[in-house]
């Protein structure tokens, strides 16, 4: 039995581990987190995402953990609607799909799948990779070294198995100028509703403040502003201080968001980046998901590309029999890395004004955002959207959000 180690139980991890702990590989997956993260943004299930998931038998498990949204709304500082995208516009491929759920609920559902081949250590991560005549010795931060046959590197934008094998983080890093906090707020008698919406209030100066509904009794926050780097990640101190001195005048509903933050459990802060590795693997040491290709949130494609992904690889895999013939390891990664390359390339390739668009500077960009948003749901403006769409490699009917991807780019 072929011995694979999985650096992260993140979305790409959990579904790699599950596919070939289904195949009959004996699967460790290795986590630093001391349990499995909770938090994140809602996810939607078109496309790859539904096709991976009915796949492996969860898409019905999943469908029954949707989030109730009615769609999207972009307010000004007093709550007033300046635009809507209800969900059923673009058939229900709009901003907000008529199929979404929290992402830990998707994580949840992968992890609890795991066969009995798979096995999760929380609370571990490696600290050293060595290649050894028959496979790749593991160092670990708690445990005993141990051998395996593959190591895969699930483990992020910020991915250690990438700096131990590829080089640092620089090398590989394409900032996209923004910044984004998320977090889960708990509500309260007094806290406001959001009636199944998701909103947005975008403030001079590059600022989003984003509210949308999360499980019963909780809200999905998220605050956007102009970054590039961010105080250290142990520094939680600078990191609050630096979100009250950016969005101290945004009005709306930011003082109560920031407030909520400093409590939140799950509360995480990053920039937008893009990662691009000219080569997902060396030797025995492969890369997956974010850590070779992030896309940014602003694709909207990072699921997606996640569970693909993850398939891609375990087939290929399969298909060489590389359990069987060990020989045959780098004609697997090579063919995975072709399936994938071309999907990763077009995620990549926002649409022209989408970083713009996702934090405009003027308080006449916010008011010409919102009318190209109420604009675009005219049939018209949507096929002239959807032909331009398709020009930069986003199909209308795939994973991304399609013509509406388009249009939310297109303010300035």
């Amino acid at each position: 039995m072929a011995r694979v180690l999985v650096v992260g139980a993140g979305i790409a991890g959990d579904t790699l581990a599950l596919l070939l702990g289904r195949a009959g590989w004996e699967v460790t997956v290795v986590e630093i987190a001391p349990d499995l993260r909770t938090g994140g943004q809602t996810v939607d299930l078109r496309g790859d995402s539904r096709d991976v998931l009915e796949r492996l038998g969860l898409l019905d498990e999943v469908l029954g953990r949707l989030v109730p949204q009615r769609g999207a709304a972009w307010i000004d500082r007093t709550g007033r609607p300046l635009a809507t995208m209800p969900v059923e516009a673009f058939d229900g491929n709009g901003y907000v799909s008529k199929e979404e759920l929290l992402r830990e609920d998707l994580a949840r559902a992968l992890h609890d799948a795991a066969g009995p081949t798979v096995t999760h250590r929380f609370g571990e991560t490696v600290e050293e990779l060595t290649d050894t005549p028959d496979g790749v010795l593991a160092h670990f931060r708690g445990a005993p070294p141990e051998e395996f046959d593959l190591v895969v590197g699930a483990d992020g934008a910020h991915s250690r198995v990438r700096r131990l094998r590829f080089g640092p983080e620089a090398s590989f890093r394409r900032p996209l100028g923004l910044a984004h906090a998320w977090f889960t707020l708990t509500e309260t008698p007094a806290t406001p509703g959001l009636d199944g919406w998701f909103l947005t209030h975008n403030a001079p100066g590059r600022r989003s403040v984003e509210a949308r509904p999360g499980h019963p009794g909780t809200q999905e926050v998220g605050l956007t502003f102009a970054a590039v780097e961010l105080p250290p990640r142990h520094d939680r101190a600078a990191r609050f201080a630096l979100l009250d001195e950016v969005f101290a005048d945004a009005g709306w509903r930011t003082a109560e968001f920031l407030a909520a933050a400093r409590v939140a459990p799950d509360f995480a802060l990053d920039t937008f980046d893009q990662i691009q590795v000219p080569r997902w693997y060396d030797g025995r040491v492969v890369l997956l998901g974010d850590s070779a290709w992030c896309a940014s949130p602003l694709s909207g494609l990072g699921t997606a590309l996640a569970l693909r992904g993850a398939a891609e690889l375990a087939d290929a895999l399969g298909s060489a029999a590389v359990s069987e013939h060990p020989d045959r390891l780098s004609d697997a990664l090579a063919a995975f890395e072709r399936s994938m390359r071309p999907r990763t390339r077009a995620a990549q390739r926002l649409f022209p004004g989408r970083v713009r668009q996702a934090a405009p500077v003027t308080e006449r960009g916010i008011r010409v955002n919102a009318w190209i948003i109420r604009q675009l749901q005219s049939r018209p403006v949507r096929k002239a959207v959807g032909r331009v769409a398709a020009r930069h490699g986003q199909d209308p009917s795939a994973d991304g959000p399609g013509p509406a991807a388009a249009g939310r780019a297109a303010a300035r």
